[in-house]
């Protein structure tokens, strides 16, 4: 994983250029991971884990130029192609097309109260694994959910083996862990209603965030 002094370089990058800019966000729960833009000379902003989605600071077309923005969506759209192809697997567009989510069911990653990859779950996760290898200038965030079925003192814990079950078997496929980063939340940011089945369903889940890296952005700023 990566170092905490590296993140907290980052993050306070990208506070400096939002309260800069007399930005202001509310940050919901404490997952935090940058697209590495201070390495770049350009802080991207924050993205956050919280509630029904994410919540971002300065998008890099707004702090970089809307060229460099472009640039960096065009590439982040080609591998979201990819990535569609993945069964199980949600994937969608964030941050004006920036940077993308993946949403894996835990349905489909893991047996009920398990941290274990289960067959199906190893076959889609080597087809991400590729996709990481086929783009490599990005940094990965692996975030674990459950449902509210049980008590923090055991979701909390869960949520994190699933995170690092699905961060170990990555480095397990050639991923570098210089580019990983997992977390859990435990119950703390459902998605959907808890009271019932279909809903503690869609919370049981992983959500992997990809992101540019300081060399994409680089890149990007260069026109490339």
């Amino acid at each position: 994983m990566k170092h905490l002094s590296l993140l907290a370089t980052l993050l306070l990058s990208g506070l400096l250029i939002l309260s800069s800019c007399g930005a202001s966000k509310t940050v919901k729960g404490g997952a935090i991971g940058t697209g590495a833009g201070a390495a770049a000379g350009a802080g991207v902003g924050a993205i956050i884990g919280g509630g029904k989605g994410a919540a971002w600071g300065a998008g890099i077309g707004a702090v970089l130029g809307g060229t460099a923005g472009a640039i960096i969506g065009n590439k982040m759209d080609k591998q979201k192609a990819e990535l569609e192809a993945i069964e199980g697997a949600q994937v969608e567009s964030v941050n004006a097309g920036e940077a993308i989510k993946v949403t894996f069911e835990s349905g489909i990653l893991f047996a009920t109260n398990s941290s274990t990859l289960n067959a199906a779950s190893r076959s889609s996760l080597d087809k991400f694994a590729t996709s990481l290898q086929n783009n490599p200038d990005t940094d990965v965030k692996i975030y674990g959910h459950t449902d509210s079925t049980g008590s923090d003192a055991i979701n909390n814990p869960l949520s994190q083996r699933r995170a690092e079950s699905v961060y170990n078997y990555l480095l397990s496929r050639g991923i570098s862990g210089n580019r990983l980063e997992s977390q859990g939340f435990g119950s703390s940011q459902p998605i959907a209603d808890n009271t019932s089945v279909a809903g503690r369903s869609q919370n049981r889940r992983v959500e992997v965030y990809i992101l540019p890296n300081a060399k994409m952005i680089q890149e990007a700023k260069e026109g490339k």
